[in-house]
């Protein structure tokens, strides 16, 4: 089992930067690939990024691909999103996941698939 807790979220004016957080705090990091997902009022939340145990492969959606950078330091056991020029539609309450075990390439965007989560932290952009 692992505990998850996101930190770094605020308010950022459009084209501005942030990084988030995601530190567990219980149980072996190594033992999961992390993901990032959002939710904005009123719509279901989606994938933003994951990366696996490692780090040696990481995947993006495409609205943030490009912008958005996904990292992990296994000895800090945190792994982080970099995101830069951002804009209105990132706001959102960011929320990341961990899964262990294999899973295809198409699972990895289907939060069903990961079995531990952040209560999540606030992102607000104003434009």
């Amino acid at each position: 089992q692992v505990q998850l807790v996101e930190s770094g979220g605020g308010l950022v004016q459009a084209g501005g930067s942030l990084r988030l957080s995601c530190t567990a705090s219980e149980g072996s990091f190594t033992n999961y690939a992390i993901g990032w997902f959002r939710q904005a009022p009123g719509r279901e939340r989606e994938f933003v990024s994951r990366i696996s145990k490692t780090g040696g492969s990481t995947y993006y959606s495409k609205s943030v691909k490009g912008r958005f950078t996904i990292s992990r330091d296994n000895a800090k056991n945190t792994a982080y999103l970099q995101m830069n020029s951002l804009n209105s539609e990132d706001t959102a309450v960011y929320y990341c996941g961990a899964h262990g075990g294999v899973v295809t390439v198409q699972a990895i965007r289907d939060q069903n698939v990961y079995d531990y989560w952040g209560q999540g932290t606030q992102v607000t952009v104003s434009s």
